[in-house]
């Protein structure tokens, strides 16, 4: 496994070569907003980057983001002033059990090697009756569909590992105690949301019961 300062130079380069847009889009992070709530929810922010998802729930939150890309993370805390610990997700999460009432992770379990490591991670770290949030690009959308027909691959980012159709995703978060699907990003997201969404966004609850409201 690539070791953190490795991560960290990679993915400072391949984001330079990017825009942000796939962190920052106003029907995914509305969504995220949404499902991730408030206020004064303790919430961890897994792959936060520079905060552009951030931004649209830390208002009232305790947010602690995480990411590979010091840099990315020191332009965070600057900015939103949340707390930030520069680390690997696919090392294990450096918190103790229970420690946050929400995990995020938008557009991040699509670029990992084992997303079930991270997915057991976030459970742990998790309260009672809290919120797994977050996004991956849908795959199996009629873009990728028809690149694939052309003997093209699917996805045309080099980072991404995973390909995830709704069976695929709610089978990694089976362990959860109930799992919402939703899709966003796309013109013609209303005609066929699972045809024309570029994104899947999931909210997965943890058993249990929150002792805190």
């Amino acid at each position: 496994m690539p070791r953190l300062e490795e991560l960290d130079v990679r993915y400072r380069e391949h984001q330079k070569r990017r825009d942000e847009f796939v962190f920052g889009s106003t029907d995914r992070s509305s969504v995220i907003a949404e499902l991730v709530g408030g206020p004064d929810l303790r919430v961890l922010d897994l792959g936060c980057r520079t905060g552009a998802l951030t931004q649209h729930f830390a208002g009232g939150n305790r947010v602690t983001g995480l990411d590979v890309d010091h840099e990315a993370l020191e332009h965070a805390r600057e900015r939103l002033g949340i707390e930030t610990v520069w680390g690997n997700v696919e090392e294990g999460l450096p918190f103790e059990d229970a420690t946050f009432d929400v995990v995020v992770a938008g557009e991040l379990l699509e670029h990992l090697a084992i997303p079930s490591l991270v997915v057991d991670e976030a459970r742990r770290v998790l309260v009672p009756g809290g919120r797994f949030v977050g996004s991956v690009p849908n795959a199996f959308r009629l873009k990728s569909r028809l690149r694939f027909a052309l003997g093209r691959h699917p996805e045309t980012d080099p980072t991404h590992l995973q390909l995830f159709t709704t069976a695929a995703l709610r089978g990694l978060l089976s362990d959860f105690r109930s799992v919402e699907l939703r899709f966003a990003v796309g013109r013609y997201v209303r005609l066929h949301p699972r045809l024309m969404a570029r994104s899947m966004i999931f909210a997965a609850r943890k058993t249990g019961r929150r002792l805190s409201p």
